[in-house]
């Protein structure tokens, strides 16, 4: 008898490694933790769209109704993930909540921005600007350049 055989189905079950969330699970999550951010950082409905990827204005206004609905696409996931990642880090840098929230929306000197805004750079449309806003704030945490 294999070994296996003495475990019960319930500890068979117990002992798989978790699930990977869903497409869907982590469209809603991203969605409603991306709202919470837009909210902090007063960004306009364009704006919005413009960090998620150009979606059009009613996919997001259904977004923020029916976020459990969304099925995002691999690059809009992909901008999320840069989004939390960017207010996470400003959270640590920044623990006065109010200091960090505004932080994105202060002219900036150090080299990625150019006198500009950190949300200016998030603006320009392209991944590439969200991930060197990451990068900075990592740099800036003491982690990964």
């Amino acid at each position: 008898m294999s070994s296996a055989a003495h475990y019960s189905s319930a500890e068979r079950r117990l002992r798989r490694p978790p699930a990977e969330p869903s497409v869907a699970d982590m469209s809603a999550a991203g969605l409603r933790a991306f709202f919470k951010i837009a909210s902090a950082w007063e960004l306009s409905t364009d704006e919005q769209i413009k960090l998620l990827g150009s979606p059009g204005r009613s996919t997001l206004f259904k977004w923020r109704q029916e976020p459990q609905t969304a099925r995002l696409s691999r690059d809009t996931l992909e901008r999320l993930s840069l989004l939390l990642g960017i207010y996470k880090a400003l959270q640590i840098l920044l623990p006065q909540p109010a200091a960090a929230d505004a932080w994105v929306k202060r002219p900036n000197d150090a080299p990625p921005f150019g006198g500009r805004r950190a949300l200016d750079r998030m603006l320009a449309g392209n991944i590439s600007d969200l991930v060197a806003v990451r990068q900075y704030l990592d740099a800036m945490r003491g982690g990964w350049a």
